[in-house]
């Protein structure tokens, strides 16, 4: 989250957190509510799994549902037109060189954590790395400290 309150996300992750919201409001909640009908019809729910496992699967639904809604009304979309080409921003994507391996690594640097994917090399702006890449421009070197020693980076592109 920014510091103004704001949470920053891409048109695509706005997308998906809306689509999440949707399907849980409208399939999930009626699945869930089928299933606390159909336990409490085995009878006595004092003792009833399915009945106790069903309201859980409803707090957690509902949850998620406040939370979304939270995130969706403090979001602000990225404009891709509106980020700098010359610095790393969120929404950047970044080829680095991991100088301490030798290897050379690419990044998203995504603002909002619903949109942090490490498959698709999506990581946080919150995240040691992200943070130390933000604002940095086109071979520029910078380093962090991790839990195996210091490891030190080049901005080889900033593409977006």
């Amino acid at each position: 989250m920014a510091e103004t309150g704001r949470l920053y996300i891409s048109k695509d992750g706005l997308k998906k957190l809306e689509e999440e919201l949707e399907y849980l409001r409208t399939v999930r909640r009626k699945e869930v509510a089928e299933r606390i009908v159909q336990a409490k019809e085995y009878g006595d729910i004092t003792d009833n799994s399915e009945y106790e496992d069903a309201k859980n699967e409803q707090a957690f639904v509902e949850g998620r549902i406040l939370e979304l809604e939270k995130i969706l009304r403090i979001a602000t979309v990225l404009e891709e037109r509106d980020l700098p080409s010359e610095t790393v921003t969120i929404g950047s994507r970044v080829k680095l060189e991991n100088i301490t391996a030798g290897e050379e690594e690419e990044y998203v640097i995504v603002g909002n954590v619903e949109e942090v994917d490490p498959r698709k090399c999506y990581i946080s702006a919150q995240s040691p790395l992200g943070h130390a890449v933000l604002g940095k421009r086109a071979l520029e070197e910078f380093f962090i400290d991790a839990l195996v020693g210091r490891i030190s980076y080049r901005i080889k592109e900033i593409v977006r």
